[in-house]
């Protein structure tokens, strides 16, 4: 079989809602608080995939994750970024974030975050996905 390249327009692509992947634990108040692009998913032959993720915490809200890699996970924010449970935000837009295969972590989001993410394989097993006042 050939190789091909695989191009994707983000700005064409729709958003999907997270509770198709998560369930209902993305929801708050019947809110999505995460939506996906899936830019290539290149797993059926033993790839990786590429997508652009955006959380959406409600106002006074922030997002945990936990999660588990199952293949090395890279992230890159876009815009907002990553923050403490106090929501201060830690990590900023242009940043980048490697978690290696096997890696346990986590996040907490208390701004609207979009990321480019890579998976070299399996995406993350998620462990914990929480919707929490700020500071709580």
């Amino acid at each position: 079989m050939p190789l091909h390249p695989i191009t994707a327009i983000p700005d064409q692509l729709s958003w999907i809602p997270g509770s198709q992947a998560l369930g209902e634990v993305s929801l708050f108040q019947g809110e999505e608080t995460v939506h996906v692009k899936i830019l290539s998913d290149r797993r059926p032959e033993g790839g990786g995939m590429a997508q652009i993720v955006r959380f959406s915490p409600p106002p006074g809200m922030l997002i945990k994750i936990v999660a588990n890699a199952r293949s090395d996970e890279h992230i890159y924010i876009l815009a907002g970024g990553h923050g403490d449970k106090s929501g201060r935000q830690r990590l900023f837009p242009g940043e980048y974030l490697l978690h290696p295969q096997g890696l346990a972590h986590g996040a907490f989001l208390a701004i609207e975050t979009t990321v480019f993410q890579v998976y070299s394989g399996e995406p993350d097993e998620l462990l914990d996905y929480q919707i929490l006042p700020i500071g709580g």
